[in-house]
């Protein structure tokens, strides 16, 4: 091996005659010839010698030998091989037969179809597996666990901020009617908040009435420009009067008694009332 201070990117050449191989490249320098006698079969001296525009290197060798030199990937070496003629022959031969009978060591394949038929079976294995753990899955869970483990979900998360807790508790809005009315109520808003309650946006000549009905009947609050006119807004509401619907809720048992009369009508009739105290 002989190497380079810098990536060497110029040509090689090669030339021989009976015992000698001339290697040329073209704009490499040295700074002294070199002379290295080797007691090898194969090289008996190795000189370096510097010429103008180039570099050559003369090795002696015996009529049998042959020399293959290649630089390195990285250009900083030039690798010299020195080999008899009689293994390279034995060499090229071996790779020549090897190459004609592939054969001889192949592996046996299948056709094609045969091949595509072992795909589909494969296939078809595979999704008969998954639809069998499916099955064995959905019939190891237990029913009792997961409802159990719904119903530790419903009490840890508040009422007001549980969309989907039981199906009595959801949100039913109902649009506002295109034309008001004075003598007509209608549900703006609606959330149930328990089996027992819900709390209720009512709409009466133009006026908005927030209303907790159930066991108590209770009138929370009135709007008159600033009703609420979408979901959001009337959740927004909701939350804001979290703690006051529950302190209503929980002193519902001390409260005065329910009122006899339906509670649509009975808040109706309080609706006109406050009207008409608000124009006098």
């Amino acid at each position: 091996m002989i190497t380079f201070d810098t990536p060497y990117h110029g040509t090689i050449k090669q030339s021989r005659n009976s015992t000698k191989i001339i290697i040329k490249l073209k704009d490499a320098t040295i700074e002294a010839p070199k002379i290295k006698k080797v007691a090898s079969r194969f090289l008996r001296t190795l000189a370096i010698t510097p010429l103008k525009n180039e570099t050559r290197i003369i090795a002696t060798v015996p009529k049998s030998v042959r020399l293959i030199a290649s630089k390195t990937a990285d250009g900083y070496g030039l690798r010299l091989r020195f080999t008899s003629k009689s293994t390279l022959s034995q060499t090229s031969a071996t790779a020549t037969r090897t190459i004609k009978s592939p054969t001889a060591t192949a592996l046996p394949t299948k056709k094609g179809d045969d091949l595509s038929k072992s795909y589909t079976i494969v296939i078809i294995i595979l999704i008969i597996g998954i639809l069998i753990l499916f099955y064995i899955k959905k019939k190891t869970t237990p029913k009792q666990l997961q409802k159990a483990a719904q119903q530790q979900k419903q009490q840890k998360t508040p009422w007001l901020f549980n969309a989907t807790a039981q199906p009595q508790t959801q949100t039913t809005p109902t649009e506002a009617p295109a034309a008001e009315s004075a003598n007509s109520v209608s549900i703006r808003f609606q959330k149930a908040i328990n089996a027992n309650n819900s709390v209720v946006m009512l709409d009466f000549g133009k006026e908005s009435y927030l209303v907790l009905m159930g066991k108590s009947n209770i009138l929370l609050d009135k709007f008159h420009e600033n009703r609420p006119t979408s979901q959001q807004e009337f959740e927004t509401i909701l939350q804001s009067r979290h703690e006051e619907l529950e302190n209503f809720l929980n002193n519902s048992d001390t409260t005065t008694a329910t009122i006899e009369k339906e509670p649509l009508q009975a808040y109706k009739e309080r609706a006109a009332s406050i009207i008409y105290n608000d124009e006098f």
